[in-house]
């Protein structure tokens, strides 16, 4: 496995996502524009940014940075692209509208819901097998990936036809140090800026991710940290239950130690490893050892 150096780590992961070098040119995910869009500025045109491997083996990975649905955080972004590609997984990084810019939900959800379709309906020009793409996302782009495998139908834009496009369902998920409830411990930031302020009940409940898991999800990655100060993890273990509940396949790791965002490119921890056992085992990263 590669990691990279501390001097360029503190680099990528201090720079705004809109300097980082290393991916194609951003496509614009809705080129007639975003349903709903309050403007023509950057925060109002999501993006697409694929990153492609040295050595391509036809998978594919939706990456989801977080940010408190408020910024795109670069450290989820280019270096995990770049990890990835050093595994042969074709990534592709989702910049999707804030509610720091206005847009409340099911905004983002749409934009990822338009992403995963674009990355499908256009497999043959990247050349992969639509069949082997995944999703990644950290923080509150973790709870935008539980919001997609959950309620894709939230996603559609309203009066669209969607028969003849392709799924907007993963084929798996990572989901790390993810936030999951609106209503057990909520993350104050980010359900503000998804939800706004006084939302009803009902929006709580069908944003919240524990209460919204249904069978037929496809298999999910889960990890946190005990010691997380920002998204307890709780969130994790709720969302957890709720899979073992629904029969739906899953792997869970708890690590004892480390704040929110432990684990970061460059840093050693385990969980690079067990991800990779995992990918393996899914046939998403080739066993160079055979």
């Amino acid at each position: 496995m590669k990691f990279f150096p501390l001097p360029l780590l503190t680099v990528l992961l201090l720079a705004p996502l809109s300097a980082l070098r290393g991916g194609e040119p951003p496509i614009k995910l809705w080129p007639q524009g975003a349903p709903g869009a309050l403007g023509t500025a950057a925060k109002d045109i999501p993006t697409l940014t694929p990153y492609l491997p040295a050595k391509a083996t036809g998978v594919a990975i939706l990456l989801i940075p977080g940010g408190s649905y408020g910024g795109i955080y670069a450290g989820q972004a280019e270096p995990f692209a770049l990890w990835l590609n050093e595994q042969g997984i074709t990534a592709f990084v989702l910049r999707y509208r804030l509610g720091s810019a206005g847009y409340r939900y099911p905004s983002q959800l749409q934009d990822a819901v338009q992403a995963m379709r674009q990355v499908r309906e256009n497999a043959a020009q990247w050349k992969l097998d639509p069949h082997r793409i995944g999703v990644m996302g950290f923080s509150a782009g973790g709870h935008l990936v539980t919001t997609l495998l959950n309620r894709p139908e939230d996603g559609e834009v309203p009066g669209a036809d969607p028969k003849g496009r392709a799924s907007s369902r993963p084929d798996l998920a990572i989901i790390c140090y993810p936030v999951i409830s609106m209503i057990t411990k909520p993350e104050p930031v980010s359900s503000k800026n998804l939800l706004g302020d006084g939302p009803s009940d009902e929006l709580l409940r069908l944003t919240s991710s524990e209460l919204q898991v249904r069978p037929g999800l496809p298999p999910i990655f889960l990890w946190h940290t005990s010691e997380d100060k920002l998204v307890p993890v709780e969130h994790t273990l709720l969302y957890a239950a709720a899979l073992r509940q629904h029969g739906i396949p899953h792997e869970l790791h708890l690590y004892q130690h480390g704040d929110h965002g432990t684990g970061l490119i460059g840093t050693g921890h385990p969980w690079f490893g067990d991800l990779l056992f995992w990918l393996r085992a899914h046939r998403f990263v080739e066993d160079r050892g055979t």
